[in-house]
């Protein structure tokens, strides 16, 4: 038999694509032939496969042999096709029977002494080859607990070639990867531990509720990075399809810790203000890996001393906090990658932050609006919830004396969010969103949800003024429909439109 036919699975950002790799032993001249858009990485795989076969005791076809990837429209990234190059060669040099292999997707990258070493993106690529249709999966032994998370699929793990092709003879049987239990995911830190500050807690618990991003601005010791890092404690925890959603951009990132389960919980990131254009929204040659945008699908995208950060990188977060995901172009064409987070913001108000706040600041006027304008307004106007805070009082911070309230902790604030989601995802699902903040504004504003115009009215006003952008007045809509739904309400009523307008503004209306 001079072809044979493998599968293979090539990823551009999440979605995989199932390859067809094809291998034609001619007579000729000798020499291997790889074609169908490969990448650097992936052209060298005739090097480290020629070598794999020959250190397994195989012999090496000495004929003119050409391996095709189909589609050849498709760019193809990495070194995950060496696998079902190596087997496709051996069944079309007679070394291997091609039964065991119809319908078998063969992913993982050769060693030269034939050891099959992990790759990354295993995931999502075993998720591809289950849509396709195809329920078994050959994958790097270091890489079985990884495919094991997804169902309906039978993972043949794998150590080297050589035990493959044994296997296959009936020779050898295939190892058994080590029982590995996923990991609890540590309990991240605790509302209760923030004292004071109501109104960032209020503000907190709006944006869980209603998934919207978030400002807060005040002098160093007020809390924000307090707040900020307790924000995924009272989201709700992700779905099944979240969850695969996640741990596969994980995974391509290569940060997916061994043995770790599904990611359950909404994932957290907080770059340091000297990260790059690339490391916030994704870069990279070849196929471009996600960033820290991407890393937090799902979760909370929180930037500290956020006018610190590069004027553009903080530019080009404005269309994926609008489409919810980034398209990353590049010679060889584009990848995307999800981008659903929520965004949140903490600034000093002036350069020299004094802790003792506007009071002990030595900034003229001119250098703390200089300052604060390095977030620019169409940035802020995507914003939906921006506040001031203001130093914590000795009253606050002693919170076990006297008669002053202890802090609800994260699990009393979690529920009441849990059944703020609940009425909002009831009331949307016949549009297909879950939360206030997905709602478009032609929705809000159409005849089915339109609010009173004696509501409205303060907002009209101030949009006829100018002084709130139509982006703005739909925003204010949704954090009302929020507050309504924390507090019981079936429809928004005018307190809500106030105190929605004075979390977006920090005015009254």
């Amino acid at each position: 038999m001079s072809y044979a036919r493998t599968w293979g699975i090539g990823l551009l950002g999440l979605a995989g694509h199932l390859v067809e790799v094809e291998a034609d032993l001619a007579n000729g001249l000798p020499g291997l032939v790889l074609s169908g858009l490969p990448d650097a990485a992936l052209s060298e795989a005739r090097d480290r496969v020629r070598a794999a076969i020959v250190n397994c005791g195989e012999p090496w076809p000495n004929r003119r042999t050409t391996v095709n990837l189909q589609p050849a429209a498709l760019p193809k990234f990495g070194s995950g096709f060496d696998l079902a190059i190596a087997v496709a060669l051996l069944i079309g040099n007679g070394r291997l029977p091609a039964a065991p292999f119809h319908d078998v997707v063969l992913l993982g990258e050769l060693g030269l002494d034939g050891t099959l070493r992990p790759v990354r993106g295993i995931l999502p690529m075993v998720n591809a080859a289950a849509q396709a249709g195809l329920r078994r999966v050959v994958v790097p032994l270091a890489n079985a607990h990884e495919a094991g998370l997804v169902p309906g699929v039978e993972v043949v793990p794998v150590d080297t070639l050589g035990r493959l092709v044994a296997f296959v003879r009936g020779a050898e049987s295939l190892p058994v990867p080590p029982a590995v239990g996923a990991p609890a995911e540590p309990d991240g830190p605790d509302l209760a531990d923030v004292v004071g500050q109501q109104l960032g807690r209020l503000a907190l618990e709006i944006a869980a509720a209603g998934g919207h991003h978030l400002a807060m601005i005040g002098p160093p010791g007020s809390g924000k990075t307090m707040l900020a890092q307790r924000l995924p404690s009272i989201l709700p925890p992700l779905d099944d399809a979240e969850a695969v959603e996640v741990t596969s951009v994980r995974s391509i990132a290569g940060v997916l810790a061994a043995g770790s389960g599904l990611v359950r919980r909404p994932p957290f990131q907080a770059p340091h203000h000297s990260a790059t254009l690339p490391a916030m929204v994704g870069g990279g040659s070849g196929l471009a890996r996600p960033g820290a945008i991407s890393l937090a699908h799902r979760g909370v995208l929180f930037l500290d001393e956020a006018p610190e950060f590069g004027t553009q990188v903080l530019e080009a977060l404005r269309q994926p906090l609008e489409e919810r995901r980034i398209s990353l172009m590049r010679t060889r064409g584009a990848t995307e990658y999800p981008a659903h987070v929520q965004l949140v913001l903490a600034a000093n108000p002036c350069p020299c932050a004094k802790p003792a706040g506007d009071l002990a600041c030595s900034c003229p006027p001119q250098v703390r609006r200089r300052y604060l304008a390095r977030l620019s307004g169409p940035l802020l106007d995507r914003i939906d919830l921006q506040v001031y805070l203001h130093p914590v009082t000795s009253a606050q911070l002693m919170h076990g004396e006297g008669s002053a309230p202890v802090p609800e902790p994260s699990a009393v604030v979690a529920e009441r969010v849990l059944k703020a989601r609940a009425v909002a995802a009831a009331r949307w699902s016949s549009g297909g969103w879950r939360t206030n903040a997905e709602v478009p504004g032609q929705a809000l504003r159409g005849p089915r949800w339109r609010l009173p115009r004696s509501t409205v009215e303060p907002l009209r006003r101030h949009l006829d003024a100018g002084t709130l952008s139509a982006r703005g007045y739909d925003r204010v809509v949704r954090v009302a429909w929020t507050i309504a739904d924390l507090h019981g309400r079936a429809r928004p009523q005018d307190t809500d439109i106030h105190q929605g307008y004075a979390m977006r503004t920090g005015e009254a209306v």
